[in-house]
C-alpha cells in the first residue's frame, strides 16, 4: 500500500498497473460475451431460427412480444417469407415461439455486448484510465462491433425474399467477423497483461504465430460455409466421405470453382482438409518451439495449442458422425474460438505487452 511519502514514479506506475488490470478484465468480459454470442448464433442457425424475426429494430426490438396479439402479429410477419411458405407451412404458434426466442436471444446478447463495451469505455475514457495509444484501437473495436450489427442484418435480409435460408456467404462473413473482433479484443487485453516478451524465439516460430491465427480464422470462414449450406449432413462418415477419400461429388457443379462455395460435399471436404492442414501447421510450430532454447512459457503455449487443436479435430469428427448433433456442433464451435484465443495469446507473447508510459512521463 502506497503512503503519502511514496515515490511519485512508483505511485504513477502502481496507478497505471491498476488501470491496466481494470481495462484488461473488462476486455476479457467482452471476449467471454462474444464467445457466448458465437455459440448462441450457432444454435440459432442449427435450429433454423435466424429468420423468425423479419425486421430490424435496434431500439424497440429489445422488447419481445408481451401479449397474445403481439405474438400473433410477429407470427403473421413470419408467414410472409419463403421459409414459412416452403418449409414450415402449418407451423403452430408455440413452435414459432421456440425459434423466435433463439433469434431474439441472439440479438439481445449482441445489444448487451455493445452496452458492456461502450458504457465502460466512456467511463474509463472520461476518468483518464485509457492510455493514448489505446484510444484509437478501442474506438476501432467499437466501430467493428457496430459494423457487425449491420452485417448481421445484411445476412438476415438474404433469407427473406427468394431463399429459405440465409446466404452461406453472408453467414460465413458474419461468423468470421465475430471471431476477428474476439481476436482483436483478446489481443488488446493480452497487451495489457503484466508478462514479458518471450526471449530466444526461433524466427520460424515468430513467423508462424500470426499465420496460425489467420489460418484459424480461415477455418472459421470455411465452417461458416458449412453451416450456411447444412454441409455437415453431406457425409456422416469418417475418415472417408461417401465411401471415398476424395468423393467424385466434389466436382458436380460447373463452373468448377462454384463447387468450393455452393456444393455441400465440396464445402465439407474443404473444411476437413483445412482442419488437417491447420493441425499440421500447429504441430510444426510446436516442434520448432520445443527443439529450440526458447523459454518454457513459450513452449507451454505451443503445446496448449496442439492440445486444443487435437480436441477440436476430435469434436469435428464427432459432429460429423453424430449428424451435426446440436451439443456436439456447438462445442466444436466454442472450442474453435478458444483455440483462436490460445493462438492470439501465443502471438502476443512473442510481441510482448505494451510498454509502461506513466512512469516515463513522471521521470520526464
Amino acid at each position: 500500500m502506497l503512503t503519502e511519502n511514496a515515490n511519485p514514479v512508483e505511485a504513477a506506475i502502481a496507478r497505471e498497473k491498476k488501470n491496466r488490470a481494470l481495462l484488461r478484465w473488462w476486455l476479457y468480459l467482452v471476449c467471454a460475451m462474444i464467445l457466448a454470442m458465437v455459440v448462441v448464433g450457432g444454435a440459432t442457425r442449427l435450429t433454423d431460427s435466424g429468420l423468425s424475426i423479419t425486421e430490424w429494430k435496434p431500439i424497440h426490438g429489445v422488447i419481445p412480444p408481451l401479449s397474445a396479439g403481439e405474438w400473433q402479429e410477429e407470427f403473421e410477419k413470419y408467414k410472409q417469407i419463403p421459409e414459412y411458405q416452403l418449409q414450415n407451412a402449418g407451423m403452430s404458434l408455440e413452435a414459432f415461439k421456440t425459434i423466435f426466442w433463439w433469434e431474439w436471444g441472439h440479438r439481445f446478447l449482441g445489444r448487451m455486448i455493445g452496452l458492456v463495451f461502450a458504457i465502460p469505455l466512456a467511463v474509463f475514457w472520461l476518468t483518464g484510465r485509457v492510455e493514448d495509444r489505446l484510444k484509437p484501437r478501442l474506438l476501432f473495436l467499437l466501430a467493428l462491433g457496430g459494423f457487425q450489427g449491420f452485417i448481421g442484418w445484411w445476412m438476415v435480409k438474404s433469407g427473406l425474399v427468394d431463399r429459405v435460408d440465409v446466404s452461406q456467404y453472408r453467414l460465413a462473413i458474419h461468423l468470421t467477423l465475430a471471431c476477428a473482433i474476439f481476436a482483436y479484443a483478446f489481443w488488446l487485453a493480452r497487451g495489457l497483461a503484466p508478462h514479458s516478451t518471450t526471449l530466444d524465439v526461433p524466427g520460424q516460430v515468430a513467423v508462424l504465430a500470426p499465420i496460425v491465427v489467420l489460418m484459424v480464422l480461415f477455418q472459421v470462414f470455411l465452417g461458416g460455409l458449412v453451416a450456411g449450406l447444412d454441409a455437415g449432413l453431406a457425409s456422416n462418415e469418417w475418415p472417408k466421405m461417401l465411401g471415398d477419400w476424395v468423393p467424385d461429388a466434389i466436382w458436380d457443379m460447373t463452373p468448377v470453382w462454384l463447387n468450393w462455395f455452393e456444393n455441400p460435399v465440396s464445402v465439407q471436404f474443404n473444411h476437413r482438409l483445412g482442419g488437417y492442414m491447420l493441425f499440421i501447421l500447429i504441430l510444426v510450430q510446436a516442434w520448432l518451439a520445443l527443439r529450440s532454447g526458447a523459454e518454457r512459457p513459450h513452449k507451454r503455449r505451443t503445446v496448449l495449442i496442439v492440445a486444443l487443436a487435437l480436441l477440436q479435430l476430435a469434436l469435428g469428427v464427432v459432429t460429423v458422425l453424430w449428424e451435426v448433433h446440436l451439443h456436439a456442433a456447438l462445442t466444436h464451435q466454442a472450442v474453435a474460438v478458444i483455440l483462436l484465443a490460445a493462438a492470439v495469446a501465443h502471438w502476443r507473447g512473442i510481441v510482448g505487452p505494451y510498454p509502461p508510459v506513466t512512469g516515463m512521463e513522471v521521470r520526464g
